[in-house]
C-alpha cells in the first residue's frame, strides 16, 4: 500500500486536505538534472524516490513540494509539484492558483536552526566567540533568575533550560524590536538547571544566539548570513525572511491533516508556545515573513538549501573555496546526546551543536 493510500484511510476531515489535480503533469516542474548514471545510481532509483514524493502529494496533506537531491555534489533530482497558493484546504475551489516553481521561496521553519548554528560556529572559528562562553558575558541582565551559567554550548545543544517563550513574546510586532525580545528572555526563569536536561528550544535559542553574535562582532545575523554563507556559496534566495516587495512570491503555508493527538498536541504547544493552526496563521503574516526569527523563518529554495548542506558534507569546501574550516564542521556535528529523551518533544533523539543528527532507524 503506497503512502497516499495509507493516509487516505486515516479519519481526516475532508476540509483539511488540499485538492489534488487529476493531471499531475500540469503542476510539476522539472529542473536541470545530472543523469544519475554519471554518479553511479540508476534512473529507476531516482524515479522511485520521485514516485514516493508524488505519493505524499497525492495524499492531499501537502499543497506543494520542492525536492532537490544531490549525489557526489551533482543535482540528480530537482523538481516541484503543487501550488504555492490558492489550493489550501481553506481556499475555495475557484481561488486563483499559483503553481510552485523551482525558484519559489519557501520558509524552512526549524531547519533555520542549523544555519544559525553555523553562523555561531563561524564566529568561534574566527575566535570572536568560544562555545563555553557564558551568554551573560555578551547580554547584560541575562544572568537573572538562574541563567548566569548558561553557555553557548548549552543553547546549541538544547540544554539551556529555556525551551519555550512566554506568551507575551508571541507578538509579531516585537520582531522589529529585538531589544524587547531579549528583555523578555532576560526576565524569564529557567525551567531546568542549565546543562542538565535535554529539551528542544523551538524559538528561544535563535534569539539568544543572534544577540550574542551582535554583541560579539557588532553585526546583525542577516549580514553575517550573507557574508559567511550566501555570498561564498552564490545563493540568491537564502535569508531570514524576505524583502517586503517579494512577499507575494513566497509559498503560502496551509494547515492540513488530522489534529495532533495527545500527547503530541501538548508537546507541540509546549515547544511552539501555541497550537499548530495558530503557528500556520502566524507564518503567513507579513510581519513574520519580513522579520528575523533565527530559529524559524529562513526563506530559501530546495536547490539552494541542498547546496548549503552539500558544503557541510564536503567539510566546508565549495568550488575550491573554504567556507567553513574542517574542524568547524566537526565541532558543529559532534554528538552531544545519544538517544536521550527530549523533554519537549518527548522522543529519544541525537543532537549535535545545532543539529539533530538522526539515525537510520529513526531519522530526526
Amino acid at each position: 500500500m503506497d503512502l497516499s493510500s495509507r493516509i487516505s484511510r486515516l479519519p481526516l476531515i475532508r476540509s483539511t486536505r488540499c485538492r489534488v489535480p487529476e493531471e499531475l503533469e500540469s503542476v510539476i516542474t522539472v529542473g536541470e538534472e545530472t543523469p544519475p548514471q554519471w554518479v553511479g545510481i540508476t534512473s529507476d532509483a531516482i524515479e522511485g524516490v520521485w514516485e514516493r514524493i508524488l505519493d505524499l502529494y497525492r495524499s492531499g496533506t501537502q499543497p506543494a513540494i520542492q525536492a532537490c537531491i544531490r549525489c557526489q555534489g551533482q543535482v540528480v533530482l530537482d523538481r516541484a509539484v503543487g501550488h504555492a497558493s490558492g489550493n489550501g484546504p481553506s481556499d475555495p475551489p475557484d481561488a486563483p492558483k499559483r503553481r510552485v516553481g523551482l525558484d519559489t521561496p519557501i520558509n524552512i521553519f526549524s531547519a533555520s536552526k542549523a544555519v544559525t548554528a553555523m553562523l555561531i560556529h563561524k564566529l568561534v572559528e574566527q575566535r570572536k566567540l568560544a562555545l563555553d562562553d557564558r551568554v551573560c558575558e555578551y547580554v547584560p541582565g541575562f544572568e537573572r533568575h538562574g541563567k548566569g551559567t548558561i553557555t553557548l554550548r548549552h543553547v546549541l545543544a538544547h540544554r539551556a533550560g529555556l525551551p519555550s517563550l512566554p506568551e507575551e513574546a508571541l507578538d509579531l510586532d516585537l520582531l522589529g524590536k529585538p531589544k524587547e525580545i531579549i528583555g523578555i528572555l532576560c526576565e524569564q526563569k529557567v525551567q531546568s538547571r542549565p546543562g542538565r536536561v535535554l529539551a528542544y528550544h523551538a524559538v528561544t535559542g535563535g534569539f539568544i544566539l543572534a544577540e550574542v553574535a551582535r554583541q560579539a562582532c557588532g553585526r546583525a545575523l542577516p549580514e553575517l548570513l550573507h557574508d559567511f554563507v550566501s555570498e561564498p556559496l552564490g545563493l540568491e534566495c537564502f535569508a531570514y525572511g524576505i524583502a517586503p516587495e517579494r512577499i507575494s512570491e513566497v509559498a503560502i503555508n496551509a494547515y492540513t491533516g488530522p489534529p495532533a493527538p495527545p500527547p503530541l498536541a501538548q508537546s507541540l504547544k509546549r515547544a511552539l508556545g501555541t497550537d499548530m493552526r495558530t503557528v500556520v496563521d502566524l507564518s503567513n503574516d507579513p510581519r513574520f515573513l519580513t522579520g528575523v526569527i533565527p530559529s524559524a523563518n529562513l526563506v530559501t529554495t530546495a536547490r539552494e538549501a541542498s547546496l548549503f548542506y552539500q558544503c557541510l558534507l564536503e567539510q566546508g569546501q565549495h568550488e575550491g573555496r573554504t567556507v567553513f574550516e574542517r574542524r568547524t564542521i566537526h565541532h558543529a556535528t559532534a554528538e552531544q546526546s545519544w538517544w536521550e529523551l527530549d523533554l519537549t518533544l518527548m522522543l529519544p533523539l541525537r543532537y549535535g551543536l545545532g543539529f539533530m543528527l538522526g539515525n537510520p532507524r529513526l531519522p530526526s
